[in-house]
């Protein structure tokens, strides 16, 4: 009998090793450009809603920039300041402990000049040295990551390697980030630049949503298969692209929240996208869903509707995101792309397996989907057409029917 027992734990499959991952890769990243905005007190303000932060699961914060200067002047620089209007040093040290004690690392926006037209002021070298200085200040303060828009510009110079060292340096302690992000170039430039700037994460820009779902599966499929996963930063929206409900007006944004909580890395958003504001629309708007609306308002009423609809379909999503491994870490494969369509499938070892489907078109689409590790159906996890997809219903896989503007996820479990 123990012999027989030993056979079979011989014969049983291994599990496959987790690979390495650091406290980015574990979930959602939310950008917050503007702290009065997101708040009325600034950085104190910030601290107030870490508890609505911890609820849609977000694992890091990606903060201002808030440091002190003047637009395009660049002798007004001071990248250890914090501008009076935001708040102090000293507030930013409280909501750094009281973040931390919530599991959520903080990561401080360095992008020089951002209120002028260049992001690094003429010469992105003639900041190279403060910029040095400033990442070991706030390592030191106990900040977790420094964030560097338009990367492209500072990693050309001669400083960056200097720069990139000081994030390499380990004492046993929980790892720092070094972020980055770019916009206007191509997936080819994109993978020169993440070889050469050995960043920790970067935000590609990509897939474009203007662009045909063809063009967005060979984009997706470059980076993934040139690159580490966990240095894949996926975003639509930020303080440079505007708000990813505005960026995609003609496609209701729960589709890309489905895109961006699904591809392999990690997804990160701009304040009130887990809402979808749109341009001109006020951050304050997220709070007055707590508060319900005046029946006799029958606009404001829908508005609050649709507003925490599209929220709670974005928490589902995060914590989807969270806690499947096959989603967290798994591998990519390609199931079916056309202009107006895209389907792909996430898997890990003997863990479920995740389909994505999206259409942006506006009319119906069948997929015809094929790959020796599909079922015959799969199980409904998150979808924007509940009248036809309806969470935990099962739906055939190798002809999958996809309405327009309408995105599903779907599971199955391990066929081994």
């Amino acid at each position: 009998m123990l012999a027989g027992a030993i056979v079979i734990i011989v014969q049983a499959p291994r599990c496959k090793p987790i690979p390495e991952m650091n406290w980015w890769n574990e979930g959602l990243l939310y950008q917050i450009s503007d702290v009065n905005a997101f708040s009325d007190n600034g950085l104190k303000g910030v601290e107030e809603k870490l508890d609505y932060l911890s609820q849609i699961k977000v694992k890091g914060l990606v903060l201002g920039p808030i440091h002190t200067v003047q637009a395009g002047q660049s002798s007004t620089l001071e990248l250890t300041s914090i501008n009076p209007e935001f708040g102090s040093e000293s507030q930013l040290i409280s909501l750094l402990d009281r973040a931390h004690r919530k599991g959520i690392s903080i990561v401080l926006d360095l992008t020089p000049d951002y209120e002028g037209v260049s992001a690094w002021f003429i010469n992105a070298a003639t900041v190279a040295e403060q910029l040095k200085e400033a990442c070991v200040y706030w390592l030191s303060k106990g900040v977790d990551g420094i964030f560097l828009s338009h990367l492209n510009d500072i990693a050309n110079t001669e400083a960056w390697p200097s720069i990139q060292g000081i994030f390499n340096r380990t004492d046993g302690t929980k790892k720092t980030a070094l972020m980055g992000s770019v916009t206007g170039l191509s997936v080819d430039d994109i993978s020169v630049l993440l070889n050469r700037s050995g960043v920790d994460l970067l935000l590609t820009g990509l897939p474009d949503p203007a662009e045909s779902g063809v063009k967005q599966a060979q984009e997706i499929q470059v980076l993934y298969s040139g690159h580490l996963q966990t240095s894949l930063g996926w975003s639509l929206s930020g303080r440079t692209l505007g708000s990813l409900a505005s960026r995609t007006p003609a496609v209701p944004v729960k589709l890309f929240h489905t895109l961006l909580f699904t591809l392999p890395g990690t997804p990160v958003f701009k304040a009130g996208d887990e809402v979808g504001l749109k341009a001109g629309e006020k951050l304050e708007a997220m709070w007055d869903l707590e508060s319900k609306a005046e029946d006799a308002n029958t606009t404001a009423k829908t508005v609050q509707e649709e507003r925490t609809a599209v929220r709670d379909f974005f928490k589902a999503l995060s914590d989807l995101k969270g806690k499947e491994r096959s989603l967290l870490h798994g591998e990519y494969y390609s199931l079916y792309s056309s202009p107006t369509s895209l389907a792909f499938l996430r898997l890990w070892d003997q863990s479920e397996r995740f389909l994505v489907a999206l259409n942006w078109g506006n009319d119906s689409v069948t997929m015809m989907l094929t790959n020796s590790d599909l079922p015959a159906e799969a199980r409904v996890r998150a979808t924007t057409d509940a009248e036809n997809l309806a969470v935990d219903s099962k739906v055939s896989v190798e002809k999958l029917e996809l309405g327009p503007k309408q995105a599903v996820l779907l599971s199955y479990p391990f066929p081994g």
